[in-house]
Protein backbone atom coordinates (compact mmCIF):
# COMPACT_ATOMS: atom_id res chain seq x y z
CA UNK A 1 0.00 0.00 0.00
CA UNK A 2 1.35 3.69 -1.10
CA UNK A 3 2.40 5.91 2.24
CA UNK A 4 0.19 8.71 1.86
CA UNK A 5 -3.04 6.15 1.28
CA UNK A 6 -1.79 3.96 5.01
CA UNK A 7 -1.92 7.67 6.71
CA UNK A 8 -4.84 8.20 5.80
CA UNK A 9 -6.31 4.31 6.18
CA UNK A 10 -4.35 4.39 9.61
CA UNK A 11 -6.14 8.11 10.49
CA UNK A 12 -2.13 9.56 11.35
CA UNK A 13 -3.37 12.37 9.22
CA UNK A 14 -7.05 12.94 7.74
CA UNK A 15 -6.67 13.77 4.35
CA UNK A 16 -4.74 11.88 1.89
CA UNK A 17 -3.79 15.13 0.12
CA UNK A 18 -2.21 16.39 3.27
CA UNK A 19 -0.48 13.31 3.53
CA UNK A 20 0.69 13.59 -0.06
CA UNK A 21 2.25 17.08 0.64
CA UNK A 22 4.10 16.17 3.88
CA UNK A 23 5.90 13.60 2.20
CA UNK A 24 6.21 15.89 -0.97
CA UNK A 25 7.55 18.53 1.69
CA UNK A 26 10.29 15.59 3.78
CA UNK A 27 8.33 15.64 6.41
CA UNK A 28 7.56 11.92 6.57
CA UNK A 29 10.62 9.26 7.28
CA UNK A 30 10.16 5.74 6.75
CA UNK A 31 13.22 3.89 8.27
CA UNK A 32 15.08 6.82 8.65
CA UNK A 33 14.72 8.15 4.95
CA UNK A 34 13.14 10.92 3.49
CA UNK A 35 10.07 8.64 2.04
CA UNK A 36 7.77 9.81 -1.25
CA UNK A 37 3.90 9.19 -0.91
CA UNK A 38 4.54 6.45 -3.44
CA UNK A 39 6.71 4.10 -0.54
CA UNK A 40 5.62 0.93 -0.20
CA UNK A 41 4.52 0.07 3.50
CA UNK A 42 5.52 -3.50 5.06
CA UNK A 43 4.57 -4.26 8.20
CA UNK A 44 7.62 -3.70 10.79
CA UNK A 45 8.28 -0.19 9.25
CA UNK A 46 8.96 2.85 11.83
CA UNK A 47 7.33 6.19 10.00
CA UNK A 48 8.29 9.18 11.77
CA UNK A 49 6.39 12.63 10.83
CA UNK A 50 6.72 16.04 11.74
CA UNK A 51 3.71 18.32 11.59
CA UNK A 52 4.55 21.34 13.41
CA UNK A 53 5.15 20.85 16.41
CA UNK A 54 3.87 17.63 16.71
CA UNK A 55 6.13 14.53 16.24
CA UNK A 56 4.75 11.18 15.55
CA UNK A 57 6.91 7.82 15.74
CA UNK A 58 5.17 4.76 15.27
CA UNK A 59 5.75 1.06 13.94
CA UNK A 60 3.18 -0.72 11.36
CA UNK A 61 1.60 -3.44 12.80
CA UNK A 62 -0.85 -4.09 9.89
CA UNK A 63 -1.76 -3.05 6.49
CA UNK A 64 -5.42 -2.79 5.56
CA UNK A 65 -6.81 -1.23 2.34
CA UNK A 66 -9.77 0.00 4.31
CA UNK A 67 -10.72 0.31 8.10
CA UNK A 68 -13.45 1.15 10.21
CA UNK A 69 -12.83 4.61 13.11
CA UNK A 70 -12.36 2.06 15.96
CA UNK A 71 -10.16 -0.23 14.49
CA UNK A 72 -7.55 2.77 12.83
CA UNK A 73 -5.32 2.12 15.77
CA UNK A 74 -4.95 -1.23 15.69
CA UNK A 75 -2.64 -0.89 12.57
CA UNK A 76 0.41 1.25 14.21
CA UNK A 77 1.86 1.42 17.25
CA UNK A 78 3.30 5.19 18.50
CA UNK A 79 6.72 4.19 19.97
CA UNK A 80 7.52 7.77 20.77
Amino acid sequence: MRLDKYLKVSRLIKRRSVANMACDAGRVTVGGKTARASYEVKIGDIIEMRMGERFVKAEVLAVSESTKKEDAGLLYKIIE
